[in-house]
């Protein structure tokens, strides 16, 4: 059972509390709300704040972004609104990927075999051509590799191969996308 009076926070903020602060404030105002529906606005704010951005980059109204310092984008990738990057981890984002609508990209964790609940970190990768679909999950430590897909509402906790289809919570491998 955890202990959570134990836990201590192994995470470490390479930025400021004052850097961190400045981006949570946008990233409530132009990313979380549908005040700044223009996505050159919010590349250039990505930018600025240490992500990589590639070009042709559509980013809807309602995306939540934790820490854009630890986001690597290709180009031509679409990030539908209500996604979410809880990238405590750094989040790898390769190029004609389509990241719909509530997606949730979680690199964050606790291990819970220990009482501590200690926090674990593990980055994300998605290849080129990959399509994770409304609703998905996509958990710590994942590659998604080229031209894979992850449909509604699956949770996806293995790594996928190219050009396959995954579904269910769990996300099992279903079938070939061509």
């Amino acid at each position: 059972m955890q202990n959570l009076s134990q836990y201590s926070k192994i995470y470490k903020h390479n930025k400021s509390i004052l850097f961190r602060f400045i981006w949570y404030a946008i990233n409530i105002i132009v990313f979380k709300s549908y005040m700044f529906p223009f996505s050159n606005i919010k590349i250039i704010l990505l930018k600025l704040f240490g992500a990589k951005v590639g070009k042709g980059i559509i980013i809807k109204p309602c995306v939540n972004i934790k820490y854009p310092w630890m986001l690597v984008i290709g180009d031509n990738v679409w990030i539908g609104e209500d996604v979410w990057f809880d990238n405590l981890g750094l989040i790898t984002i390769g190029s004609n990927v389509c990241i719909s609508q509530g997606a949730y990209l979680l690199t964050g964790n606790h291990n819970y075999k220990e009482e501590k609940f200690d926090l674990i970190v593990k980055n994300i990768v998605l290849d080129d051509g990959v399509w994770i679909c409304a609703k998905a999950i996509v958990c710590p430590g994942i590659t998604m590799n080229k031209n894979s897909i992850l449909t509604a509402g699956s949770v996806l906790s293995l790594n996928t191969e190219e050009g396959c289809i995954y579904k269910g919570n769990p996300a099992q491998y279903y079938k070939k996308r061509y």
